[in-house]
């Protein structure tokens, strides 16, 4: 009798058992194989960028050095097969980098040479 009672029971409980995947969603759990494969997806995502706009694999490797290295090469080596087969150009970046902008929009003091570097504080 117990017997049949427990195989009933668990017969009632299987079909919450499919909603498993949903409810791992909504707990927030940690799921490995899906952050694994994200992390994939994104580090192919940053080398195929990287490859259209001209840069070599090492600069994306210094740009991005908390992608992962494989996935960084496979995705700049896919977008680099497809650009030589469709004969496309590289479309380089427009935007400069923080530093360089902020040396190009700061005014040169008066009377000294534009290529000379700014005068330290309290060298004499």
């Amino acid at each position: 009798m117990r017997k049949k009672i427990r195989f009933l029971i668990l017969l009632a409980l299987i079909p919450l058992t499919t909603g498993c995947d949903q409810l791992i969603e909504l707990l927030e759990l940690p799921n490995p194989a899906k952050e694994a494969a994200l992390a994939e997806a994104e580090g192919q995502a940053i080398g195929s960028a990287c490859r259209h706009a001209g840069r070599s694999l090492e600069d994306c490797y210094l740009l991005n050095p908390s992608a992962q290295k494989a996935a960084v090469f496979a995705g700049w080596r896919s977008m680099n097969d497809y650009m030589m087969e469709n004969k496309l150009e590289v479309v380089p970046s427009q935007l400069q980098a923080k530093s360089a902008a902020a040396d190009s929009a700061a005014p040169a003091p008066a009377g000294a040479p534009a290529s000379a570097p700014p005068a330290k504080a309290g060298a004499h």
